[in-house]
């Protein structure tokens, strides 16, 4: 980077710098504002199984057994207790779900056991790890820039980037992967400036700590490789010895969970990405990938046609600027930076386009090119502070690039405001989830209500509901072609059916020799026959 234009800033260092901590303000405040506004969802729900150290077939079993049950006794398998440890956490996860790591999990169940159980204690552990976002972005950009104030601009736009805000508010890794990988990037950056034994080894505990957290941190670590061995010029030089030596450190730490993922595979965990597409569909849905991390308007499969069309323009405005501010980065910085944030933003992001496009599948998601958004924030924050806080830009370039940035900011601070005063958002599922807000004011308008369902059902569909009903209401599960038993004492009684089983309706049917009324497509009501 040019060292004299930022060492001639046009702007007041610390006039920027205070409005820059207001917005960090407003980003920490985002992220803490509303935690329990919206209900769990699908991932959460699996999230908190796997926290409770139960297996799923162990709680499956003991509630189907027909008996009647309250909330508290569902949501024994959603919270830590004293009947299982964190032990049994990782060995739930180990048996089930092998392809999900134990380090967040872990984390979120100490979490949970010293501050409380409730909706919003839980999320804000997420909440809480992602503010280490904001330090960390702060030195790489003093590492690979050499310059504070594309650290400032870089946490500026992560303050307010609606997709940082998603991920600090779920009950999932995908913030503690973001810190994982800022801290890796930091602690290889530095390696390479100090090359000393200590800085090596720092390098290897993050990569043993982002192998923990989740599967594709492998990848980040692949593109680190490739970025070093490019920069010593393919040479065994001290440096790539020394590199050398702390990836197999943090590869050995992770030998045995590949030895877990090995002899436990669950080949249905991601059947949801083998959903074929259209070219044309997987490049639009790739190009609302990258415009969330700026404009994130809630916008889900069910939108109307007519919002999508007029996001259009926003969102071709937005690749354009990405896709400039690569170019820019290129063109005007030295190889070991510009090609530290192609690795970053390709690392991950090349293997999941092709994946979409050769392939035809569905793997690209917010959640898994969350590294390619920070080297895309990288890229952004560099080309930003260059072209307003430089005395060679022109005045007129000075301003339009200036009101850029504003309304980078702007789109932001909307997205996170919309995103905050929401019920339901993008990533909560509400083409599955949608109805379930309803759904709970059906049921809870009952003076004793019973809501029956099916094992099929209890993970995920039961789960996510029993947060939204009162305490009066209780459960009976059925297990798979059983009939229920007849319970005495109920006003109202409903049957929750998201995965469809007409025999256990017919079967309520004939226990209450009564009729079902269809409430709406997962929901019915048990009547007496006319």
């Amino acid at each position: 980077m040019e060292k004299q234009s930022l060492q001639n800033w046009n702007i007041s260092q610390s006039g920027l710098r205070f409005l820059i901590i207001i917005l960090l303000v407003i980003g920490v405040f985002f992220r803490f504002a509303n935690l329990d506004k919206k209900g769990y969802w699908g991932d959460e729900a699996f999230s908190l199984l796997r926290i409770s150290g139960y297996l799923q077939s162990e709680m499956n079993e003991q509630l189907s057994d027909g008996r009647v049950f309250t909330v508290e006794d569902l949501h024994k398998y959603q919270h830590p207790n004293a009947e299982k440890d964190a032990g049994d956490t990782i060995k739930a996860i180990a048996l089930e779900d092998s392809q999900i790591l134990p380090l967040y999990l872990l984390m979120t169940r100490f979490w949970i056991e010293w501050f409380g159980d409730s909706i919003a204690v839980v999320r804000s552990f997420s909440a809480f790890i992602s503010l280490f976002t904001f330090p960390l972005i702060y030195l790489l950009c003093l590492e690979l820039f050499e310059s504070s104030l594309v650290g400032w601009i870089a946490i500026a736009l992560i303050a307010v980037s609606p997709i940082h805000l998603v991920y600090a508010q779920e009950v999932r890794a995908y913030t503690l992967w973001i810190v994982t990988i800022l801290m890796s990037s930091v602690a290889l950056l530095r390696a390479i400036r100090l090359k000393t034994k200590v800085s090596w080894g720092i390098y290897a505990a993050t990569l043993s700590l982002g192998f923990y957290t989740h599967l594709f941190f492998i990848l980040v670590a692949f593109g680190q490789g490739i970025y070093l061995i490019a920069i010593e010029r393919f040479r065994l030089s001290k440096t790539s010895i020394y590199y050398l030596i702390s990836s197999l450190a943090g590869v050995m730490s992770f030998v045995p969970w590949i030895w877990i993922i090995i002899t436990n595979v669950q080949p249905g965990s991601v059947s949801w990405a083998s959903a074929k597409q259209t070219f044309f569909a997987s490049a639009m849905r790739w190009a609302g990938l990258y415009s969330r991390p700026f404009l994130d308007l809630g916008i889900n499969p069910n939108a109307p046609g007519i919002v999508k069309i007029a996001l259009i323009p926003f969102i071709l405005i937005i690749l354009a600027l990405i896709i400039y501010s690569i170019y820019f980065i290129c063109r005007r910085t030295p190889k070991k930076v510009w090609l530290f944030v192609l690795t970053l933003i390709g690392s991950v992001g090349i293997p999941l386009l092709i994946a979409d496009f050769i392939f035809q599948k569905r793997y690209g998601t917010s959640r898994y090119t969350l590294s390619s958004v920070l080297g895309i924030q990288l890229a952004i924050a560099y080309l930003l502070t260059t072209k307003i806080a430089s005395i060679n830009t022109k005045a007129w370039q000075n301003k339009l690039w200036s009101l850029i940035t504003f309304m980078l900011i702007m789109s932001g601070i909307v997205s996170c405001t919309l995103n905050s005063q929401a019920q339901m958002w993008w990533n909560n599922l509400p083409e599955k989830y949608g109805e379930f807000p309803k759904i709970a004011n059906i049921v809870n308008q009952g003076n004793k209500p019973l809501l029956i369902s099916s094992t099929d059902n209890i993970l995920l569909s039961v789960q996510i509901l029993s947060y939204l009903l009162e305490p009066k209401v209780q459960y009976q599960i059925i297990g798979k072609n059983q009939l229920p038993k007849i319970t005495n004492g109920f006003t109202d009684i409903f049957l929750l059916l998201v995965e469809p089983s007409d025999f256990l309706k017919a079967g309520v049917e004939k226990v209450y020799n009564s009729k079902l009324q269809q409430i709406n497509q997962v929901l019915w009501k048990v009547t007496k026959s006319t």
